[in-house]
């Protein structure tokens, strides 16, 4: 069972009983789920995840204090903790009367604020290409086990892809650094001999075409840690990660170095089809760098789209 497994059953057997029973008029004004940070809220939980964070917990997401005032969300976060210290083995840790940063009561417009920066969850264009990846990814991951309110529901369909500007220019300089560091760089650090020169070079395109994976596949890039695993679920090149490890973890001398040329080229060729396929380049050649600056063109917003190539990098 993970994480997400796990706190529903917690609230299907415990929270759901004591909100019906204790706070029925709380009801039509609740969101309960889990999503946020942490492996679980991603399911990517697994034994190792359990050293820390891995309880049967969830949050419940409350409007402003006009709607719902402090005392009766202080009597909802104390019913919260007097739940069973232990379900399925599992113990839960202690909760500060006020609320835990990732699970009990929780103000929606206050858990947006600290994510995003933005109450409400509308952001402005500058504001989109400001806010790291994987903050929004955790805005959207896990699961609402119910939303009557709706609020944090219209939040998350809100935020759930990039608009389209945006995601042509993350993906036009992410495009351009792959052709930068592997097309380009990487055979020239070989030929100068700096072998360890060579693999930054590596690194900065396996991260730019884990970036540019993920934008051809409208989901947000989640933390570092997570994103081979994210990787394999991905429909679009999902299927690149043996050869993205491949690239950052073999040695750059004479038997791999050319392999490795070659496998950039043709992950390099696989994007390009990719971008063919969405619509997303006029370009026709196989020159990644055209692409990149095609995909550049498609911006509509034409002060974004003058602004540097690589001014989200």
């Amino acid at each position: 069972m993970n994480g997400l497994e796990l706190s529903r059953a917690f609230y299907e057997a415990y929270g759901k009983p004591m909100l019906e029973e204790q706070f029925p008029q709380l009801l039509p004004l609740l969101a309960v789920g889990l999503f946020g940070s942490g492996s679980e809220c991603f399911g990517y939980d697994d034994e190792t995840s359990r050293d820390h964070d891995f309880e049967p917990a969830f949050c419940l997401f409350l409007p402003d204090e006009d709607i719902v005032d402090r005392r009766t969300a202080f009597l909802l976060e104390r019913a919260y903790a007097k739940l069973p210290r232990e379900f399925k083995g599992l113990l839960r840790s202690l909760t500060a009367p006020v609320g835990g940063p990732r699970h009990g009561v929780l103000r929606t417009r206050e858990f947006f604020s600290q994510k995003i920066g933005s109450a409400e969850g509308t952001l402005r264009l500058e504001d989109w290409l400001r806010v790291p990846e994987y903050a929004l990814a955790e805005c959207c991951n896990g699961e609402l086990f119910f939303d009557n309110y709706g609020e944090v529901t219209a939040i998350r369909q809100h935020l759930a892809v990039y608009p389209h500007d945006v995601r042509c220019k993350k993906l036009a300089g992410q495009l351009l650094l792959m052709v930068q560091a592997g097309q380009y760089n990487y055979p020239r650090c070989l030929a100068h001999g700096e072998t360890a020169a060579a693999q930054l070079a590596v690194n900065e395109f396996v991260n730019a075409a884990l970036a540019v994976i993920f934008l051809l596949n409208g989901r947000y890039l989640p933390f570092y840690k997570w994103q081979f695993r994210a990787l394999r679920e991905l429909p679009i090149l999902g299927d690149s990660g043996r050869v993205l490890e491949y690239l950052l973890c073999t040695p750059n001398d004479e038997d791999t170095a050319q392999e490795k040329q070659e496998l950039i080229e043709e992950l390099a060729s696989k994007v390009i089809t990719a971008l063919q396929e969405q619509q997303l380049t006029d370009a026709i050649c196989g020159d990644l760098e055209k692409h990149a600056y095609s995909v550049n063109d498609r911006i509509g917003n034409a002060e974004l789209r003058n602004a540097h190539i690589l001014m989200t990098i």
